[in-house]
């Protein structure tokens, strides 16, 4: 468990997707760094922080101003902890030690100023879609991400291209309940855990779910013009916007 100062507030954020090169993403990430996340205590970053990760060699450099903002913000005194997504899951553990950020596992317990509260991407719930689990286990497969990234980089690019054009088609197409979390997943985690509150990303429905085994706060995914984060102080949890 990952303790916080009861009197020093937690921050939160997730699905930012983070394109390579300038973006008003990126200017939005900047200034929360810049701002908000100097007077916390901890940033908590769960998942599809990038568009995508074609591996350290290609993204450490697409994402290099990025990564010098983070380890900054990390020299300042916050702790900065990283959770792979469904879209950055090739970031190391090496690159993150390098700029002063933690690598988490997903799902792990913190002990937050007004309670404790397991965190996750959120992915792994969402069990209903049993075509995305099994694609899921197989990314997540040691020898299938090192020969990807293998791969020259050019092909990487033209690889992560199309599987995000394929993944937006197939979005278009899913029926709505497949693609969020399923309830019955989401209660035996809270079983399994032994916490009355679930923190997740991914499924790009920000909401607070009153569920039989505890409350599930959803992150908000970030949209043009419209960038949020969740803070955590002894008062309990509000949403944010960057300003």
């Amino acid at each position: 468990m990952i303790a916080a100062d009861p009197q020093k507030e937690v921050l939160f954020a997730s699905d930012m997707h983070l394109p390579a090169g300038p973006s008003e993403y990126r200017d939005a990430l900047l200034a929360l760094l810049e701002g908000p996340a100097r007077q916390a205590q901890a940033l908590f970053l769960l998942g599809d922080v990038f568009e995508y990760w074609l591996g350290d060699d290609v993204s450490g450099q697409d994402h290099g101003e990025t990564l010098r903002a983070l380890a900054h913000c990390a020299k300042t005194g916050t702790r900065l902890y990283f959770m792979p997504g469904n879209r950055d899951f090739l970031v190391s553990d090496r690159l993150l030690t390098r700029y002063g950020i933690t690598m988490l596992p997903d799902p792990v317990i913190v002990a937050l100023p007004d309670g404790p509260a397991l965190l996750s991407h959120g992915d792994q719930w969402c069990t209903q879609d049993e075509a995305y689990q099994r694609w899921r286990r197989f990314a997540h497969w040691r020898p299938a991400q090192a020969g990807f990234r293998a791969l020259p980089r050019r092909l990487r690019r033209q690889l992560a291209q199309r599987l995000r054009a394929r993944s937006q088609a197939l979005g278009r197409m899913t029926a709505d309940d497949l693609l969020d979390v399923n309830p019955a997943a989401a209660e035996r985690a809270f079983a399994t855990f032994g916490v009355r509150r679930i923190i997740h990303g991914h499924t790009h429905r920000p909401d607070i779910h009153a569920m039989r085994g505890g409350t599930r706060i959803v992150l908000p995914d970030w949209r043009p013009g419209d960038y949020r984060y969740l803070r955590a102080d002894c008062r309990g949890l509000t949403i944010h916007r960057i300003r």
